[in-house]
């Protein structure tokens, strides 16, 4: 797929690119991202390069993971967000926030930003939102941007080599008053 950018109120979503890499190294040396998320740690430029110049275009080349890095009108970088096909109609959502942009809303802003175009374009019926459980703040996005919180996957990350416990949100096309591409039939509680 060619890469897209995508527009919010106060947000310009548009795949990072190697001019981007000197910013995505600087926000990447907060110990929170690199305590929750995948990246390595210690983060070094070449891991930084290696993202912006292979893996986001790899991605959005090969339909599979799609990396936006969320700016502000004056390309500002706020923080990044991805879109991973998991399954058939299934993507994952996954970011995080410079800790100078915190607490404004951007990430939120982004995920729902995101979703919609999931629903949209990608014929998405299902975003899904995981988080080692633990990480309140990504769960605070989660919660804001609607997502309905289904529980918690036993052994389902590995954060370095540990197995680590993961909650698990979804977010589906109806939640955002927009239309399923498939008819969705939902469990119904036994009575008895």
């Amino acid at each position: 797929m060619d890469p897209v950018t995508l527009t919010s109120d106060r947000l310009v979503l548009s795949p990072l690119t190697p001019r981007d890499t000197d910013a995505v190294y600087t926000a990447a040396q907060d110990p929170d991202i690199q305590r929750w998320t995948a990246i390595p740690s210690p983060y070094l430029p070449e891991h930084a390069r290696a993202f912006t110049e292979q893996l986001v275009p790899d991605g959005w080349a090969r339909d599979t993971m799609f990396t936006f890095g969320v700016f502000l009108p004056d390309r500002t970088l706020t923080g990044a967000l991805s879109l991973t096909r998991r399954a058939p109609g299934t993507a994952e959502v996954g970011f995080w926030t410079d800790k100078e942009h915190r607490g404004r809303g951007y990430t939120t802003e982004a995920t729902l930003t995101a979703a919609r175009w999931a629903f949209t374009d990608l014929a998405a019926d299902r975003v899904e939102w995981r988080a080692e459980v633990g990480n309140t703040a990504s769960r605070a996005v989660a919660r804001r941007a609607g997502f309905t919180f289904e529980g918690v996957l036993r052994s389902a990350l590995d954060h370095r080599g540990t197995r680590r416990d993961c909650w698990i949100a979804s977010l589906l096309p109806t939640d955002l008053g927009l239309p399923s591409t498939t008819p969705y039939l939902p469990h119904r509680a036994d009575p008895g």
